[in-house]
């Protein structure tokens, strides 16, 4: 009966104040809260005009209006009748099931007031009275009545624990300090409560600054969604009127144009909701801990007091926002584009619609040290069916050398790049690293499946296809569309790290040592998928993919 009974009240708790629902009400969601804790929730959100359940977080603009439950109301009152007629009788004892009980009470014990730390026993309201009025018990100190007696006793001489050893960070008695702990530095526990009590003060401070900054980046984070959300609605909207004025054999162009866009807008609400969620379970466990801490801070007793600061966990690391862009914007310049491109094209069957992957949503900025850029590491291959005859493979398609040709009984290098394609597209955010030595180029690519099978004739970094980072005789520049860049690095590195964000446009290069450094990077448009690619000429050459 117990357990049905406790289930039946957790169907009818409001997830807001945990108790029994008061004038129960249910929001458009279908949840139902107190009326007045619902209330609470939605004044401190009017100011934004955007209103959320707190238990499934589905928004409501505008305020919706609140009706009281009436049959969720009877079942609760129901169930409270039902409640105090299953209660347990009341306990005999007048000190109740959690009271402290008088130590010398006979018979029925009555609740105590007060514990004596010298007697080492807890008094009633009239067995207190000699305590107040005998000059015999005038130096007994009294605290609160504590069931804990025993803890604030030394186990090895059966003293008051009334000195903190600052050196091994425990409480003690007069006769370990003169003992087990002679020689170190020792203080009362009065005086070591008022240095801890400071220090408690300042960590209270600390939370409640945590805590505005975390509400900040709370508000700071409904504003991007809003701004994600507005400008996803307004590139949908611009996408129907561009697509309202092509023929019908668009239509088909037009759905699948909105469909990436939502799946977008779905990805990158699912990414700050997911950044939402942590910072208010954050917050929670500050509002907590500095519950606990204020709780603390009217302890009186010192030894109570000190054991208990002791306990106090380690504040958990913080998240925080940097690395999200406030500014989101979606754009319908690609459409435009491929409308454009449509025009001259006097058709539709040639259009490519991967290029919509090009719509410009939430940016993360770039990682920064080599352990956020192993997050995106992407396992590469050699493809056997796209490599230049000089050059094998092996350690499982791993490494590349590049041979000497004979011509007659001699032995030469080629002086034209032998060039190598990955198997492995690469989409999305993804970094490896290859150790290099002798003439190398190291590139991403476009693929022409047509190609596959034959020799790659074009250099890589020689057209608008291709981008490369060029090592010849140790010296570094940086090929693209058959210009270079030349790159003051030295000494050479033998690790090169790559970097590649499809979506953002983003390709760099970094020399990989104790830290990471960076050689080269690209802001462009990507509108095809990506291939790792590798070249070697003219002296003995290797490139080993390390991942």
């Amino acid at each position: 009966m117990a357990e049905v009974l406790l289930t039946t009240q957790d169907s009818f708790s409001c997830p807001i104040c945990l108790d029994l629902l008061k004038d129960p009400v249910a929001i458009p969601c279908g949840h139902n809260f107190c009326l007045g804790c619902i209330k609470d929730c939605w004044d401190q959100d009017d100011q934004k005009g955007v209103y959320s359940c707190p238990q499934c977080r589905h928004t409501f603009t505008p305020r919706p209006v609140l009706n009281k439950n009436s049959l969720i109301a009877e079942m609760v009152d129901k169930l409270k009748k039902t409640r105090l007629q299953a209660a347990p009788p009341a306990a005999a004892s007048p000190a109740g099931s959690g009271g402290v009980e008088c130590d010398v009470c006979t018979g029925t014990n009555h609740t105590a007031v007060k514990s004596c730390l010298v007697c080492l026993a807890s008094f009633c309201e009239a067995h207190i009275q000699p305590h107040y009025e005998s000059p015999a018990f005038k130096k007994h100190k009294l605290v609160e009545a504590s069931m804990n007696l025993q803890k604030k006793i030394c186990s090895l001489h059966d003293k008051l624990l009334e000195v903190f050893c600052r050196t091994d960070q425990q409480c003690i008695c007069l006769l370990c300090m003169i003992d087990k702990h002679s020689g170190h530095k020792t203080v009362s526990a009065a005086a070591e409560r008022v240095e801890k009590q400071n220090q408690l003060g300042q960590n209270r401070e600390t939370c409640k600054k945590t805590i505005q900054q975390k509400e900040k980046d709370v508000q700071e984070l409904k504003k991007v969604m809003v701004k994600v959300r507005r400008s996803a609605q307004a590139a949908v909207e611009d996408s129907e009127k561009i697509f309202t004025e092509l023929i019908q054999s668009m239509e088909r162009r037009r759905s699948e144009v909105k469909e990436l866009i939502r799946a977008q807008e779905k990805t990158e609400l699912s990414l700050a909701e997911d950044l939402l969620k942590k910072l208010e379970q954050e917050i929670a466990d500050l509002r907590r801990r500095d519950a606990d801490l204020k709780q603390l801070s009217y302890t009186e007793d010192p030894i109570q007091f000190l054991q208990d600061f002791q306990s106090l966990p380690v504040l958990p690391q913080s998240t925080n926002l940097s690395n999200i862009n406030m500014n989101p914007q979606f754009s319908t310049d690609i459409v435009k584009k491929m409308v454009s491109e449509m025009e001259q094209l006097n058709g539709f069957n040639e259009l490519e619609l991967v290029q919509i992957s090009e719509v410009h949503t939430l940016r993360f900025a770039e990682p920064k040290t080599r352990e956020e850029f192993l997050k995106y590491a992407c396992k590469l291959t050699l493809n056997p069916y796209m490599v230049h005859g000089n050059l094998p493979l092996s350690e499982q398609n791993k490494k590349v050398n590049l041979n000497q040709q004979r011509n007659g009984n001699a032995y030469f290098y080629p002086n034209n790049w032998c060039q190598v394609l990955c198997s492995e597209r690469l989409s999305g955010r993804c970094y490896w690293e290859v150790e290099i030595s002798g003439n190398v180029l190291i590139a991403v690519s476009y693929k022409d499946n047509s190609l596959e099978g034959k020799v790659i004739q074009n250099e890589f970094g020689s057209n608008n296809q291709s981008w490369s980072l060029e090592c010849v005789n140790s010296t570094f520049c940086f090929r693209q569309c058959g210009n270079r860049t030349g790159l003051n690095v030295h000494p050479c590195p033998s690790r090169i790290g790559v970097y590649v964000d499809h979506s953002a446009g983003i390709l760099s290069f970094y020399s990989v040592s104790d830290t990471l450094t960076l050689l080269h990077r690209v802001h462009t448009t990507f509108t095809q998928p990506l291939y790792a690619g590798f070249g070697m000429k003219s002296k003995a050459s290797s490139v080993k993919i390390i991942f």
